[in-house]
């Protein structure tokens, strides 16, 4: 009787074993869109961003020279952002003429300085 004892008890824990195992979702955890749940991997996209930066700038004449990837240029009269330091610190409009991957752009609004960046954002 023992021995019977014993091995129902081994079925028991043999049958629900496998069911422990398994975790269950809770209704309000679904996967994300930007997570898809089959890869278990983020989708990583390159930026779509216009960005380049402020080579020279000149004071009297209020024009600076940017400089940007030959990939992606600035449109004429396309007004762009300037920042420093994160911190936006006027706007610029491209005006032309362009070379290479260098192009002129008219101060609107605020100051600039070499070394500062410029983005369509």
């Amino acid at each position: 009787m023992r021995l019977t004892s014993q091995l129902l008890l081994l079925a028991f824990v043999v049958a629900f074993a496998g069911c422990a195992s398994k975790k269950s979702t809770p209704v309000g955890d679904a996967p994300s869109p930007a997570r898809p749940a089959a890869s278990g991997k983020p989708i990583v996209k390159p930026s779509d961003q216009l960005m380049g930066k402020v080579v020279s700038y000149n004071t009297v004449g209020r024009f600076a020279v940017l400089n940007f990837p030959v990939t992606r240029m600035p449109a004429v009269d396309q007004t762009l952002f300037l920042y420093r330091d994160g911190l936006k610190v006027g706007e610029i409009k491209i005006t032309g003429p362009q070379k290479d991957d260098n192009i002129v752009g008219d101060l609107v609004i605020g100051e600039t300085k070499a070394g500062d960046e410029v983005r369509d954002r």
